[in-house]
Parts: structure tokens; sequence; C-alpha cells
């Protein structure tokens, strides 16, 4: 007796399910030169959600923000840096203590590890200045290239390309490259874009994708992007 064929579970997200071809691909060039001035006329106030008055700051604030909204860092940074204003102060700061203050961010253990052994870090290599290249930045505990990235683009002002999950997943759905490796997709989109948008682009994804293209229910129909969205193509076909 033959196998039943498989079918596709009812609840396959088809966010998740959905792969560009070999053909939507070849056109990324197009598609990434026709989206760009869309987005930047959408969301004209894109920028970066951390507040921060420096690169010390963004680099926590970033530390922080990992599986945890920006609004919720944003709330505990208030009063962090009134109390830490620089890497010294950081780097010096009771560990017990240091949890105490971000722990409503989750995580709060590894994380006050991190800002900690990050601060003397750059207390003893940096002479207490947070470092402005992608290498140095990466050296230091806590620090990925996503978060280097984000303080090289917003705190110094060094175009760099940040693949959030947010970028990651709009980038495949708008057939701008196959690969969903961060590292992989930021140099596939540095190719696809301008240099000088490289900073402005990740932020612009991002607001797209908490705003219209969400993770659960994107709203295809509303979408400004739509005509040049495969996925959105095919949703509403």
């Amino acid at each position: 007796m033959p196998a039943p064929k498989k079918t596709a579970s009812k609840n396959t997200n088809p966010v998740k399910a959905f792969k560009p071809t070999i053909a939507q691909l070849k056109e990324a060039p197009a598609r990434a030169q026709a989206i760009l001035p869309i987005l930047r006329k959408t969301y004209p106030q894109a920028a970066c959600a951390l507040v921060h008055k420096n690169p010390l700051q963004l680099l926590v604030s970033t530390i922080l923000s990992a599986q945890c909204t920006d609004q919720r860092v944003n709330i505990v940074t208030k009063d962090l840096y009134q109390k830490y204003r620089t890497a010294q102060d950081f780097a010096q700061a009771p560990l017990p203590q240091l949890e105490a203050a971000i722990r409503s961010t989750g995580f709060f253990r590894n994380k006050a590890k991190n800002i900690k052994a990050a601060a003397q870090d750059i207390v003893t290599k940096h002479q207490g200045q947070v470092p402005a290249t992608l290498e140095q930045l990466t050296a230091l505990a806590g620090v990925g290239r996503k978060t280097a990235n984000v303080v090289l683009g917003n705190a110094f002002n060094i175009p760099a390309v940040v693949t959030d999950t947010h970028v990651i997943r709009l980038s495949r759905l708008l057939a701008l490259s196959k690969n969903s490796d961060p590292v992989k997709l930021e140099f596939d989109l540095m190719e696809l874009f301008p240099q000088k948008h490289w900073t402005l682009l990740g932020h612009l994804l991002i607001f797209h994708g908490r705003a219209v293209c969400t993770a659960r229910s994107p709203r295809c129909p509303d979408c400004p992007l739509l005509k040049h969205c495969p996925f959105g193509q095919k949703s509403i076909s």
C-alpha cells in the first residue's frame, strides 16, 4: 500500500515558509533601488530607538536590548546613566548592584557580567573611550558584530548594516537575499544599497517590520512596498 502523501500543515506560518526564487533574487538590485526611497518617505523619523548621549551609553543599551524591548531598555537606562557615567564607573561597579539595576531587562546576570567586563577592557585597553573599529568593538565582552555595527553607525557615523530579526525576515520576503545568516546577509545588503544609507537601512527595515510587515501577520494589502514584494504579491494572489 503506497504511503499517504504529505500535505502542508494548516498551521504553517507562510512568512517562515516563504523562500525567494532564483529569478526573484536576480532582480534584487533593481528592487533595492525601488524600495529605499519608498521606505525613506514612509518612515522619515526612522532612527536608533535606544536613547543615548555618547558611544558608551549606546554600547551598554545595545547589550541590554538583547531579548528585551527598546522601550524597557530606555526606562532602565534613564536611572542607570545617572549613576554610572563613565567606563570606569561600570568597571568598578559591584556585580550584585549592577545586576539589580538592570534586572528588568532579562538575562541580567550575564548582561551585567558582560557590561562590567567590556568596561574594564575599555578602561585598560582604550584609555576609557569606546573604540571605533569593528575589530576592537567585537573584542569586548558581550559585543558581537550586530552590537558593534549599531555603535559604529549610530555613535560614530561610520556606515554599518545591522541585521536584526526584522532585517533578516524582510530581506527574505523582499527577495533581497537568500541568506538568513546575519553576517552573510550583511554583506549582501552592503552590495545592494549605497554605503551612505547602510545605517539608515537597518532603521527603515526595523520600523517597517514593526509597523506593517510583522512576523505573525504582515499587513500586505496596506504595505507601501507591495508591488515590489514577492511575498506580498504571492499572499494576495
